[in-house]
């Protein structure tokens, strides 16, 4: 795994910045689930939540996959 160094403002913490940052990985399909919730220190499931309240999609799963998955 890489390593990443920033320097943050001070009114940014490194909390918050992990936060975000994991969000946008995960959303952009470039990490898991897993990996984004310990890049930003959450479980998986308090990640989830995270995930759900600012309106990312925690399963990203096509409309037509979702109806071949039904009639399965």
């Amino acid at each position: 795994m890489s390593r990443l160094t920033i320097d943050l403002p001070s009114h940014v913490p490194a909390d918050e910045a992990r936060l975000l940052l994991s969000m946008k990985l995960y959303e952009a399909e470039r990490i898991s689930l897993g990996k984004a919730a310990e890049l930003a220190g959450y479980s998986k499931r308090a990640f989830m939540e995270v995930l759900s309240k600012e309106g990312i999609p925690v399963i990203n799963i096509s409309p037509e996959d979702l109806d071949r998955e039904l009639d399965d």
